[in-house]
């Protein structure tokens, strides 16, 4: 009676603190009694293990087929002797037989434990993966845990993740027991069990702390439109109002600009350009240059190329230290841009004036019998009906 209490406490303790199903211990046990008694038995026996719910036994059944001819003495019983169990018995029948399954000794016991272990561990992985495997592109708290070549291994309490060297924001110092927040990117199952890989530089990052943060993002009133990101330097988001009487980028600047602030705050003082979208392209791309100001624009629609005209004074800011901002509104916006001063341009357009005839014509070179006669060579002909 013990042992049937012991065993009936042991599953109920590995299904409470382990949160495995009950019948994924069951059948752990079961395949732990059945090894362990095929390697008592050198696998020469036909068994078959289950557990008995009542009786808190793993019990152990052999069976053997009936024949005229015994050939395999383990596996086969003749007719005569088989009529002797079961007297409507016939050839070809399977017979089957309670053995005793406790006497297995120390080296059977062991292997019985040893496939519990495997089996619970591998039914923990199956759960751990079962439950991040819908949880792609969500934003996850953890605690560090250790270092192994640049990557930081992350505790997320039932799990562990990683977050590889590349997907760390630049500067960012960690150490272990720190608490950290990054968004899942991929989930798989390996021999090693569930892979859980996180990103804090990935831009949909970056969508996810806004989401949280602009409750008009998750009413539908407001959309993220695209993300590009400079991870722990700069970033660009572009969004639309689904709602005339709600302005986009002022539902994400926030009160006093709290709700971008604790977004800027989470990824270490990143600055972020918050550009309402446009379906005008050119309107999208003059926007996205924020903060320099755009006088012109020519765009070539086919190429998705565009030259943007901006004052001289704003020629840098439109152009961003080391090109950065141009590039992010050009990956923002999918266009290539190419940025002039407005004293260039000028100059290219009065080279493009004075050179049709393939010279170039100063103004100084010009004589007055010469404006004299192209004003009245401009005067308007009249025709009389």
């Amino acid at each position: 009676m013990d042992t049937i209490v012991s065993l009936k406490q042991a599953i109920e303790q590995i299904v409470k603190e382990k949160g495995i199903d009950r019948q994924v211990v069951i059948e752990a046990m079961e395949q732990a009694v059945l090894s362990a008694a095929n390697k008592k038995y050198r696998n020469t026996r036909n068994l078959e293990a289950s557990y008995n719910n009542e009786t808190g036994e793993v019990e152990l059944f052999e069976y053997v087929v009936v024949v005229d001819e015994v050939q395999d003495s383990y596996t086969e019983i003749l007719l005569e002797e088989a009529r002797e169990m079961d007297p409507e018995c016939e050839v070809g029948d399977q017979l089957g037989e309670k053995i005793d399954s406790g006497d297995f000794g120390r080296i059977a016991a062991q292997t019985a434990k040893q496939v519990i272990i495997q089996k619970v561990r591998e039914a923990e992985r199956e759960t751990v993966f079962t439950e991040y495997k819908d949880r792609q592109w969500e934003i996850v708290t953890g605690q560090v845990r250790r270092f192994e070549r640049g990557d930081l291994l992350i505790d997320l309490g039932r799990a562990e993740a990683v977050l590889s060297a590349k997907e760390q924001m630049p500067r960012e110092v960690y150490r272990p027991g720190d608490r950290i927040r990054a968004i899942i990117t991929d989930i798989a199952m390996t021999t090693k069990g569930p892979q859980i890989i996180l990103s804090r530089t990935h831009p949909q990052m970056l969508s996810k702390l806004f989401e949280a943060e602009v409750p008009e993002i998750g009413e539908g009133l407001v959309e993220i439109v695209n993300v590009v990101r400079d991870p722990g330097s700069r970033a660009k988001i572009a969004v639309a109002s689904h709602d005339r009487d709600v302005d986009p980028v002022g539902a994400c600047v926030g009160m006093r600009g709290s709700r971008v602030q604790n977004v800027v705050s989470e990824l270490r003082g990143e600055k972020i350009d918050i550009i309402p979208w446009s379906a005008d392209i050119a309107r999208f791309v003059c926007n996205s240059l924020s903060p320099a100001q755009v006088l012109k624009v020519f765009m070539d629609e086919e190429q998705r190329t565009l030259e943007v005209i901006v004052p001289d004074d704003q020629l840098s800011l439109a152009i961003g230290k080391r090109g950065q901002n141009v590039s992010l509104a050009a990956r923002l916006t999918g266009c290539r841009i190419d940025i002039k001063g407005e004293a260039k341009e000028e100059e290219a357009e009065l080279d493009a004036f004075a050179s049709f005839d393939g010279t170039r014509v100063e103004p100084s070179d010009l004589k007055s019998e010469d404006i004299k006669e192209d004003e009245q060579s401009a005067e308007p002909s009249v025709v009389e009906e």
